[in-house]
């Protein structure tokens, strides 16, 4: 059932291996028929597709439609375990690829910190103008739970030991029996998967989800991160000069996951309140673990070694402080294992009593001096790693570990404070205000100092817990510090009262309090999430209202003059289509940049990117790359969500790898951008032009379809999977927000992940080609000027490879299969014909403008990879779409039914990767 998807042999051999022993598995449990009619299938698609056969093709659909249970279930999971174990073998070849590069001397890879560093050297930056660059980085990546990542996490456990057995078999001193017993493992490891049961048996609760999201701290981040900024330090040292550079803790992460109120019930503040005391204890449980590891290296002795006297009065008086006799180290000269028994001892004493850690910066501080010391008796060249390795654990994680975003629905917002207004009488029916009304009241209670709110039982049960949401806010500071929750988001951010009513709420928990001289301290940021065409159009205006605002003004000035704005891929692209979306969120960055300059306002652009393409997915360094460049200084913060954890964080190597392309990318352009007098010069006027002209045909294009065509939501609830997506039980948020059946209510995720399944991908690529067509053959020079533009602009140059990655996942082919899902089928060829003959004007631009011959014929890794995946997803799409309909005709249908429909879909999830 093997065959391989790169020319290069080490990863032929992988697949090859792993293929072998997928196949003695279906033989040991299904018999030669399984084996048999697994490679029948196989060979048919495959036929097809390099040339279509009628003959074949119904052979083909009657061979699906005759499969009997259990056999049709083994023949899916075949294909769909096949896909896992391709997955694992790729990954293990891109940590290949690395060491390769590392072992080869004068080369270097592409967005390596070490290319980075070469690249900065050439720019006329003195040291100081470094440091400088340096100091102004700042990349937060935020875990969400947003349900895309089909894949169980026992799953995921099982690909993490193929691929640490993948990874021992390239050890080139590996002995013959050594390499036998590894092939016994990845033999038991496949077998454990093939007698996995992937799908789960009842939606994830929210812990659940932080469960899930901790696992990355706990195997990978925590000690994979801190490497990133070693190594840009030995780089600078290297590269540029001998002096200690510092270079600042510029990534960090933080989670939504049980914050993320936003159409999901189940995260209640007592959710919240629990997550944070998760994440504390796992913190403090790596400390602790890290901490013993230190106690048995710093076995120094002051018999030996020169100790200075005031470190070892200190220690004394630190002892009689936090221990008791017997619990203080045996052996006096031991100076420094006397010290960390005290810091052991204060670590666990957090939360339980006064001689626990009040804050990180004392333990940081207790570290510090151990470090100061102890390298007193090292050369200047040389550095002990691994304490300065948890000092910087200590500085980005503290006692939160991640800082929690806590994010709720605008709507949400206005019904708790209409309440609460009407219950003293300061506006009888606030919701009705206009909003220049809305603000004056919202403006009058902000700076009155006197609280608003009465006796708890007045309210409904809805504003009782947004109140009791806030409080636990306030709580949380106290208990876990400041930096655990830092900022309040809201979506569906439509005007400027929507920021002032979250205020007001903050208010009246204590997070935001008016002095008697006028000033302000606020403990909470405030973000707008601009997510629509329409609000991306507005955002420039609502800020600007804002910045001209005089309470607001001193919200900022209680936050350091800092503004956070997120910025919605997702729901961008669903209403106005990807080329539309991602040109209006350009110009909403740009705009909004210059407008808070004027203001001396800081901003940080927090882009809320999906995993898939329709969702502004993409590697991290391409997102960092894309912005505009006036931006790169204000600082990015990306959401991670979805099958993202798992593809970039599951292994050690590969998370380490992403994280420095991002760093890499991120360092090297600020750095760029700082060498250049006007920044903006990078682009020109008439591309900005250009890209206005091609936008506005591309959404009148997009919306003509997708809302002007009255048929075309029944074709998308019945030409994919939707409607079964729900039982898949992969997170725990509802759908659609209130469980409304609207269109403007429906998720971008599933929006997204439905139209992925059926191979459409519209929300990927549909109406670009109309927008890039229209704009060539207006007048001769234009098809010149979009390729100058694709060549020399960073933007463009990721707008267009992302289309042809999209064009190139979806399949027409397979995707002409779900029509015979719905029920009307002139309905069906119309609508279908009409993308169809969108795909290949789209398909036509992109490779016009890129010079390429065919889609991502300049990435042959991955162009191969995707041609020699389909083979293997379009039985899958076949099985689907002849489950589906089965499915639907049964008025109480078999649970194998259900179940072999739901294995399909996870399947072609694996067999595309990047789904959601």
């Amino acid at each position: 059932m093997l065959e391989t998807i790169d020319k290069n042999s080490l990863l032929q051999n992988d697949v090859n291996m792993l293929g072998n022993i997928l196949g003695e598995i279906l033989v040991l449990h299904g018999g030669k028929e399984l084996f048999d009619k697994v490679e029948t299938i196989r060979e048919m698609t495959k036929s097809i597709r390099k040339k279509f056969d009628k003959e074949t093709y119904m052979a083909l659909k009657k061979e699906i439609s005759n499969l009997k249970v259990p056999m049709r279930q083994q023949v899916i999971r075949a294909f769909s375990i096949y896909f896992h174990l391709i997955n694992v073998a790729e990954q293990n070849h891109r940590i290949r690829r690395r060491r390769q590069y590392l072992l080869e001397e004068g080369t270097s890879q592409s967005f390596s910190l070490e290319k980075a560093v070469s690249k900065v050297s050439e720019y006329s930056l003195t040291d100081d103008e470094i440091q400088n660059v340096l100091d102004d980085l700042s990349i937060e990546l935020i875990m969400t739970a947003h349900p895309t990542e089909a894949t169980k996490r026992t799953v995921l456990g099982i690909q993490k030991r193929i691929s640490e057995n993948l990874q021992k078999l390239d050890n080139p001193l590996i002995t013959k029996k050594e390499k036998a017993s590894l092939k016994d493992s990845l033999f038991n490891e496949v077998l454990a998967l093939w007698h996995t049961d992937e799908l789960r048996h009842k939606k994830p609760e929210v812990l659940d989800e932080v469960k899930n999201g901790l696992y990355y701290f706990e195997h990978t981040l925590f000690d994979t991160l801190p490497d990133i900024f070693w190594e840009l330090e030995m780089e600078l040292e290297e590269q540029i000069s001998e002096k200690d550079w510092e270079v600042p803790n510029f990534i960090r992460f933080g989670s939504w996951i049980g914050g993320d109120r936003d159409g999901n019930p189940y995260v209640t503040p007592e959710i919240t309140w629990k997550t944070l005391e998760m994440q504390q204890a796992l913190i403090l449980k790596k400390y602790e673990t890290s901490l013993v590891e230190l106690f048995k290296r710093f076995s120094q002795s002051s018999e030996r070694n020169s100790i200075d006297q005031q470190f070892i009065d200190q220690v004394k008086v630190d002892e009689n402080t936090y221990l008791n006799e017997d619990e203080r180290w045996r052996i006096k000269s031991e100076i420094y294992r006397r010290k960390f028994r005290v810091i052991l001892k204060r670590l666990r004493e957090i939360g339980k009593s006064a001689r626990g850690y009040h804050n990180k910066e004392q333990l940081a501080d207790d570290l510090k001096k151990i470090l100061e010391s102890a390298e007193a008796h090292l050369p200047r060249t040389k550095k002990l790693k691994s304490i300065r390795k948890l000092i910087r654990q200590v500085e980005m994680f503290g006692f939160h570990l991640a800082t929690l975003d806590i994010r709720n629905h605008s709507r949400e917002h206005e019904a708790a404070v209409h309440e609460i207004l009407n219950a003293v009488h300061v506006a009888d029916d606030y919701a009705a205000l206009t909003e220049a009304e809305k603000q004056t009241v919202l403006i009058q209670v902000l700076n009155d100092p006197r609280p608003l709110l009465l006796s708890n039982d007045r309210y409904s049960k809805a504003t009782q817990e947004m109140l009791d949401v806030f409080r636990m806010i306030k709580r949380a500071h106290e208990k876990f510090g400041k930096r655990a929750i830092e900022v309040y988001l809201i979506s569906m951010t439509e005007a400027p009262s929507d920021l002032l009513e979250v205020l007001v709420l903050a208010k009246e928990a204590g997070l935001y309090r008016l002095n008697p001289n006028g000033t302000v301290e606020s403990d909470l940021d405030v973000a707008p999430l601009l997510e629509t065409i329409d609000d991306l159009k507005a955002g420039p205006e609502i800020m600007r209202a804002l910045f001209e605002t005089d309470i607001y003004r001193k919200q900022l000035a209680a936050r350091n003059e800092h503004q956070e704005i997120m910025l919605g891929y997702s729901d961008g692209s669903k209403d106005g289509g990807t080329l539309s979306a991602n040109w209006e969120l350009f110009k909403a960055q740009k705009e909004i940049h210059r407008i808070a300059r004027q203001n001396d306002i800081h901003l940080k652009f927090f882009h809320g990117r999906g995993g898939s393409l329709g969702r502004g997915g993409g590697s991290l360094n391409t997102s960092i790359l894309s912005q505009p460049v006036e931006t790169l200084g204000d600082g990015v913060k990306i959401t991670e969500q979805g099958e993202v954890l798992s593809s970039r964080y599951l292994l050690k190597d590969i998370a380490y790898r992403n994280l420095e392309q991002a760093a890499s990318a991120l360092f090297e352009s600020s750095a760029r951008a700082s060498s250049v007098p006007d920044k903006v010069e990078l682009r020109k006027p008439e591309w900005e032009m250009a890209m206005e002209a091609m936008s506005e045909k591309a959404l009148r294009k997009y919306q003509s379809l997708v809302f002007g065509d009255p048929d075309f939501l029944t074709y998308f609830h019945q030409a994919t999977p939707l409607t079964e997506l729900d039982a898949l039980n992969i997170g725990s948020r509802p759908m659609s927000r209130k469980n409304s059946q609207r269109f403007e209510d429906l998720r971008a995720i599933p929006w997204v992940f439905a139209w992925t399944q059926s191979r459409h991908m519209i929300p990927a690529w549909y109406a670009a080609g109309t927008g890039l067509k229209t704009f060539i053959e207006k007048e001769d020079g234009n098809l010149e000027i979009l390729q100058t533009m694709y060549k020399k602009w960073p933007f463009f140059h990721v707008t267009i490879n992302n289309l042809q990655k999209a064009l190139l996942t979806g399949d027409m082919t397979s995707a002409k299969e779900y029509l015979e899902l719905v029920e009307d089928s002139a309905v069906a060829k119309r609508i279908f014909g009409d993308i169809v003959d969108e795909y290949e004007r789209t398909k036509e631009a992109v490779l016009q403008i890129s010079g390429n011959e065919a889609l991502l014929s300049h990435s042959p890794n991955i162009q191969e990879s995707v041609h020699l995946r389909n083979p293997y997803v379009d039985p899958l799409n076949f099985l689907q779409v002849d489950l589906i309909r089965k499915l639907r005709k049964t008025e109480n249908p078999p649970e194998d039914l259900v179940t072999d429909v739901l294995l399909t879909i996870n399947g072609v999830a694996a067999g595309l990767v990047n789904v959601g």
